[in-house]
């Protein structure tokens, strides 16, 4: 594309614009992934709502990471259907640090949630009998109001040190969405001290999370090793199972992304990324609950069969009065006597 100047009043994010004949493809691509997170996501979010089998910490924080997921999509696929659909890459300042703010809550919400998932996991495998006293439903509320207040003030310093940069030239924004790196590279000014002060909060945001997760997870690994029977061991580990692929798969990208050697860096890598991040894991995210929950496959398997039953009984009650009518004879007036 060609080089933007100061009177575009905004950025121009560049997306996939080096495939322009891929637009069209690419775009029911992000359409399918879009839709399946949103249905994915939105049904075990009812479920846990709705169902007061599931109105358990385990579950509260499920329901958590599900608004996240679905909220990750929101933020940057809605955009990028638009720019692959019209070919409108223009972004308002307002929408673009709109953009890096959600992005910078959900980030820290996800290392939270998945910490406190970890802690939950470790609390049901090693202090099964004192569950209750650990971890309760008020203990998960504080948890993600803390974790929920944590991101909001995250996100609003980081727009604030981002937004305070000055940007001149070039406003063209290499990348599927506004995001830190790219934008600092369009900065005219002075952005060391902005990049010192982001890195230090970004590793205590990302580090202590990533520690509880893994003293967690190191206790419930002694735990199963410890257990004699492989039956039990293989009951046990199945419990964390679903919880420990969602992790591998948030950390990897999370690594992959911003964890990368300097000589290895390339925008396109982290398109690759962000597409994972944002459109692939949050539709991935409650299939593997899903396939890996007993109590979520019955009870979805309840839900659909109390659907087909009201629907048949709706049809067939409705279609008897329909047939009724119609069979029923009509006198005209003029022979009624």
């Amino acid at each position: 594309m060609e080089a933007t100047n100061l009177t575009i009043n905004g950025f121009v994010l560049l997306g996939f614009y080096e495939f322009p004949s891929f637009q069209l493809g690419l775009f029911l691509i992000f359409l399918i992934l879009y839709v399946g997170t949103l249905v994915g996501n939105s049904v075990p979010t009812a479920l846990f709502c709705f169902d007061p089998r599931f109105h358990s910490p385990m579950y509260i924080l499920l329901c958590n990471l599900s608004v996240i997921d679905m909220s990750f999509s929101t933020m940057v696929l809605p955009k990028l259907l638009d720019i692959l659909l019209t070919g409108n890459h223009v972004i308002s300042y307002n929408g673009c640090f709109t953009q890096y703010f959600f992005y910078v809550v959900l980030i820290v919400l996800v290392f939270f949630i998945l910490a406190a998932m970890a802690y939950d996991r470790y609390v049901a495998i090693c202090h099964p009998l004192r569950y209750s006293y650990f971890i309760s439903l008020q203990v998960c509320f504080w948890m993600s109001l803390t974790f929920w207040s944590l991101g909001v003030l995250n996100g609003i310093l980081y727009v604030i040190l981002v937004s305070s940069c000055i940007f001149c030239g070039s406003h063209e924004v290499d990348h599927l969405f506004c995001d830190f790196k790219p934008l600092i590279k369009l900065s005219c000014s002075d952005t060391h001290t902005i990049e010192t002060i982001t890195l230090v909060l970004a590793t205590i945001i990302g580090v202590v999370p990533s520690i509880m997760t893994l003293v967690s997870y190191m206790y419930i690994i002694s735990t199963i090793l410890k257990i004699p029977s492989k039956e039990g061991r293989q009951k046990t580990f199945s419990t964390c199972s679903s919880h420990l692929t969602v992790i591998l798969l948030f950390y990897g990208t999370m690594f992959g992304m911003y964890l990368r050697p300097k000589s290895s860096y390339s925008m396109d890598q982290d398109k690759v990324f962000a597409v994972l991040n944002t459109g692939v894991i949050p539709m991935a995210n409650p299939l593997i609950y899903s396939l890996k929950n007993q109590e979520v496959k019955k009870a979805l398997c309840r839900m659909m069969r109390k659907y087909i039953l009201r629907k048949d009984y709706m049809k067939k009650k409705y279609g008897r009065i329909i047939v009724g009518q119609t069979t029923k004879p009509v006198l005209s007036p003029h022979l009624i006597h």
